[in-house]
């Protein structure tokens, strides 16, 4: 079974992407964290395979925190989702290995990470 944890500090949003990413692979499960230093911990406890990081979240950026993660996980896929399209904020997720999608989060957003996800 493969394990999803979606990083965003608002719940709405997490609670948006799960059902998205449940309608399309039932199985997974879904970890959730509130923070980009809860979704390191919940990373260090154990196995991961994908992860969707918001980048604007108290603390530190989403950012920061994928880049940690994908340096204890490196074959690890990380989604960036966030409503911040800088290119200097696209530039940065681009840099550290993961892909940038652009809230909001809809159908089409969330194929186009499952996709990237299971490529």
């Amino acid at each position: 079974m493969k394990k999803l944890l979606i990083v965003d500090d608002s719940k709405v949003s997490r609670m948006v992407i799960r059902a998205h990413v449940k309608a399309i692979q039932p199985d997974w499960e879904i970890l959730e964290a509130g923070c980009g230093e809860d979704a390191i911990k919940i990373a260090q406890e154990g196995h991961l395979d994908f992860c969707t990081m918001d980048i604007n979240m108290p603390g530190m950026l989403g950012t920061d925190a994928a880049e940690q993660i994908l340096q204890m996980h490196p074959h690890m896929r990380i989604a960036i989702f966030s409503a911040n399209v800088q290119d200097t904020m696209q530039s940065r997720a681009n840099s550290i290995g993961s892909i940038f999608v652009a809230k909001p989060v809809t159908d089409k957003s969330i194929s186009i990470v499952v996709n990237y996800f299971m490529s």
